[in-house]
């Protein structure tokens, strides 16, 4: 059965191209058509359940994007939207907004017909609603087995701690993996990583850990240049810890969380006793810049104690590479969230079917999690 979708779009050509891409997948049927909120919120009201997904502009007269997001949220309204924006400083805000109001995901609105008419929007649109109507397909990923055990840091006595083996009454693989157990004072990191669904999670997350968190956190979220400081800014006013963009030479601090630049990839690099943050304009790796693997594996000659590396929702596998190769070097703790509480069951699955991780959570407990393991200072 053909997917049924609301556009939501008061200009003529928006709603004639994006009209035109999704009729160009049998999967998918272009049910109704509303020039702006105020009508699309009518529709909505009057048949709840009829449409599998909505894409809805954000700068609509009569009632905007978020503006109608509101009213559907403070009605309880159960509904897949994905937001179409620009890249413009005003127009991230309000998309992070709408992401805040349960907005599904986003695509970035072209600023030429030359563009809408491309391939590159038409994939990105194609791609949201595949992954917005759950009809998206997880590829499995095959890693070599790991052989080898994490080095006990000098001060532990060169003792080896072995984790529980996960329950795997759900199906999931257990893991059969080593943890070394580190003290108050070690050098210890949180290496987060999530992607469709992600700033929504975030919030959850990272208001929850205290400012005194004995690690600071960098976090690749899959996001466009232009989006990811109003998400660090966002995060910023909710939190305690001080929430920021990463900056090339940010010199990794506790008390930190540091987002990266969304368009550039990111590393973590030693200078001198302490650690920076590098940003490159290096080529996107499978579609992505921020990647997660490549922060993960700026991390591999790193001489931190401990690395907390935490998987939330999001499209893909990224993040899981990176982990394998650290857990054959490094003394890893990885957290997991659960497929209930994730938007989008990916990269936390595929992290968790490969055997890498050693405890999964609910999206309201991944921050009592984090704390339990890394502790306060």
């Amino acid at each position: 059965m053909m997917k049924k979708i609301l556009i939501v779009d008061d200009s003529a050509l928006m709603r004639r191209v994006i009209s035109d891409i999704i009729e160009s997948d049998e999967r998918f049927h272009v049910e109704d058509i509303a020039v702006n909120g105020l009508d699309a919120f009518d529709l909505i009201v009057t048949s709840p359940s009829k449409y599998d997904a909505v894409i809805l502009d954000i700068n609509m007269p009569k009632m905007n994007g978020i503006e109608f997001l509101e009213q559907i949220d403070k009605r309880k309204i159960k509904l897949t939207v994905i937001v179409v924006s620009t890249v413009a400083k005003e127009g991230a805000k309000e998309t992070i907004r709408c992401l805040e109001l349960g907005a599904f995901d986003f695509v970035t609105k072209p600023e030429s017909f030359i563009e809408a008419k491309g391939d590159s929007f038409k994939s990105r649109v194609l791609d949201a609603v595949i992954a917005a109507t759950k009809l998206y397909k997880i590829k499995p990923v095959v890693l070599t087995p790991v052989t080898t055990a994490p080095v006990a840091p000098s001060g532990d006595n060169g003792r080896i701690k072995p984790r529980s083996p996960m329950s795997s009454a759900s199906g999931l693989k257990a893991v059969k993996r080593q943890h070394v157990s580190v003290g108050k004072n070690a050098k210890k990191l949180i290496a987060l990583a999530c992607s469709t669904g992600g700033p929504k999670a975030l919030q959850q997350v990272i208001p929850k850990l205290p400012a005194n968190l004995n690690a600071p956190v960098v976090i690749v979220q899959h996001m466009p240049e232009g989006f990811t400081n109003s998400l660090a800014q966002r995060l910023d006013e909710m939190s305690p810890l001080k929430v920021k963009e990463a900056a090339n030479g940010d010199i990794i601090q506790m008390g930190y969380v540091y987002i990266a630049k969304g368009g550039s990839q990111l590393r973590i690099t030693k200078n001198g006793s302490n650690y920076q943050l590098s940003l490159s304009s290096d080529e996107p790796r499978n579609g992505l810049r921020p990647c997660a693997d490549i922060m993960y594996e700026s991390l591999l000659d790193s001489e931190f104690d401990e690395i907390t590396c935490v998987v939330l929702t999001g499209m893909g596998s990224d993040g899981t590479l990176g982990i394998h190769q650290l857990n054959e070097k490094k003394n890893l703790y990885v957290i997991a969230q659960n497929e209930e509480s994730s938007v989008v069951y990916g990269m936390p699955k595929v992290v968790t079917d490969v055997g890498l991780v050693n405890e999964i959570a609910t999206l309201d407990k991944i921050a009592d999690t984090i704390i339990t393991n890394v502790g306060v200072r």
